[in-house]
């Protein structure tokens, strides 16, 4: 059986097949922003928010009109409790996806960015 390099990443049962297998093509091809993406989204899906944030900040280097990346990057800073980075993340994502046409992640993110503002007045 192959074992692939996972660097520091722990990741959940479930998800260490489509990880590990992604992981490693992503060591060596660091500007796949699909790849990148969908290695957030997964950990994202698994429970590991830190370790999704790094993907899609990677994914958002290399492709800053990543709509999609936008939106999951603000959930991932979200489910850590960073509701003020969150905002931010969901503004730019939501100018992102105007102008790109992409108005349904645009609306997406105008209702997360609710919640958001909410979970942020709540916390103070």
């Amino acid at each position: 059986m192959v074992k692939y390099p996972l660097d520091r990443f722990e990741f959940a049962h479930t998800a260490r097949p489509i990880v590990r297998c992604n992981a490693s093509t992503a060591a060596g091809h660091r500007r796949w922003s699909l790849l990148r993406y969908s290695l957030g989204s997964e950990l994202l899906k698994a429970g590991d928010a830190d370790a999704a944030i790094a993907h899609l900040r990677e994914a958002l280097k290399f492709d800053g009109d990543y709509s999609a990346a936008w939106k999951i990057l603000s959930k991932a800073l979200a489910e850590i409790g960073n509701h003020t980075e969150t905002l931010d993340v969901l503004e730019q994502g939501i100018e992102v996806a105007e102008r790109r046409g992409d108005i349904q992640a645009a609306k997406e993110m105008g209702v997360f960015r609710k919640r958001s503002q909410k979970a942020l007045e709540s916390d103070a």
